[in-house]
């Protein structure tokens, strides 16, 4: 096995992103995160735009997991839905390129099977699929992903009535399919982290619970404000 994915396993990945509106969203103060993030033991960090991966890798030699959300005008897919997308992540500094891997079509006539020979053959990276159910799962695996991830379980309009994490997903993937299988979405708490990788997940990647101040800020703020005039 790829000695990248190799230094992945029974690990802990910390997805470093920002709202657009929010103060955090600045490349500096996304690389200290990933910096501290890695200080204190995670084993690389997932990040979002090629100015924050850009800013990471300066700082950092971890494994960057890199992505770009991007909408494109009807289509509903928008983590890295193009391969030039993939490619500016790529020049970027990441190993390897999150893409959307559901069964939804893609815009530009591209399919995941495509995007994903071509991030083969022309960036020479990785891929870690995005998936939300298992028929996804099995049909990028089938497509040639080097790691897939339960990251858009709750998020489709196929899943949208459960709520990450997916772990009834995540037992079914590990039994069914040989790569590497990532649990992301929805691990709030280190108990949760160590479930994940007792049912079998590759490693786990958490965002929210540990990097997303103006969530839980609001959070919090909300849960205050209850039966206040």
């Amino acid at each position: 096995m790829n000695t990248l994915l190799q230094s992945l396993k029974g690990r802990l990945i910390v997805s470093c992103q920002a709202p657009v509106d929010s103060p955090m969203h600045e490349p500096a103060v996304i690389a200290a995160m990933a910096q501290a993030a890695v200080n204190q033991g995670a084993v690389g960090v997932r990040l979002d735009t090629p100015d924050h991966v850009k800013a990471v890798r300066q700082r950092l030699s971890a494994p960057i997991i890199g992505l770009w959300k991007r909408q494109v005008p009807g289509s509903e897919v928008y983590i890295t839905p193009q391969f030039h997308h993939a490619a500016a992540i790529a020049e970027a500094g990441a190993d390897i390129i999150a893409i959307d891997a559901t069964l939804r079509e893609r815009p530009g006539g591209e399919t995941v099977e495509s995007l994903i020979q071509q991030i083969h053959a022309q960036l020479s990276r990785l891929v870690m699929a995005d998936v939300d159910t298992l028929e996804a799962a099995i049909a990028a695996a089938r497509a040639g992903a080097d790691l897939i991830g339960t990251t858009l379980y709750g998020y489709t309009a196929e899943t949208r009535q459960f709520s990450p994490p997916g772990f009834a997903l995540l037992t079914q993937m590990v039994e069914q399919l040989t790569v590497p299988v990532l649990c992301e979405g929805g691990i709030s708490s280190p108990a949760m982290a160590r479930q994940a990788i007792d049912l079998g997940a590759y490693a786990v990647v958490v965002g929210t619970a540990i990097t997303g101040i103006d969530f839980q800020v609001k959070a919090y703020q909300s849960a205050l404000e209850v039966g206040l005039c």
